[in-house]
């Protein structure tokens, strides 16, 4: 580390400390050419889990944006906001293993998950979100889903 006074690169620790939670540390140093003594601090630097748009553009996760999507879908509905806290924590965890380490998935992973978790909670809430994710232009699309909803539900 530079020595803030005279630019000397060689310095030596003399304490270290745990900081905040063990997110950083701080240690203490001096200088081995003039005995200034300084402060440093260590923090963990972690990259943003990044959703890819249809675009390409890149965002940063936005757990609230997916939150408030699945609350819209889930609105007037009766499943318990827990329910939903349980749902986004769960849709965030299969995000992060299905991008294998790359730290991003696109919109389109991203929504079939959201879509596998509302069809297993509510169906209502499935067809709200699937007819907005998948963009339904006509009736026809609406119903098809639906149909496709009533013989997913059929018995063996």
């Amino acid at each position: 580390m530079r020595c803030p006074y005279c630019g000397s690169l060689d310095d030596k620790v003399i304490e270290s400390r745990t900081m905040a939670n063990g997110e950083s540390i701080r240690r203490r140093r001096v200088c081995s050419a003039c005995g200034y003594r300084f402060t440093s601090y260590e923090h963990i630097e972690e990259k943003p889990f990044m959703v890819v748009k249809r675009d390409g553009r890149r965002q940063p996760f936005d757990r609230s944006k997916l939150s408030k999507g699945i609350e819209r879908a889930l609105e007037k509905r009766p499943v318990a906001s827990a329910m939903v806290d349980a749902v986004v924590n769960e849709i965030e965890d299969a995000a992060i293993i299905a991008s294998k380490g790359a730290r991003e998935i696109s919109t389109a992973e991203l929504g079939e998950l959201v879509l596998e978790r509302l069809h297993r909670l509510d169906k209502v809430a499935y067809i709200r979100f699937a007819s907005v994710y998948r963009q339904f232009s006509n009736l026809e699309e609406f119903l098809a889903e639906v149909k496709k909803l009533e013989t997913d539900n059929q018995p063996l």
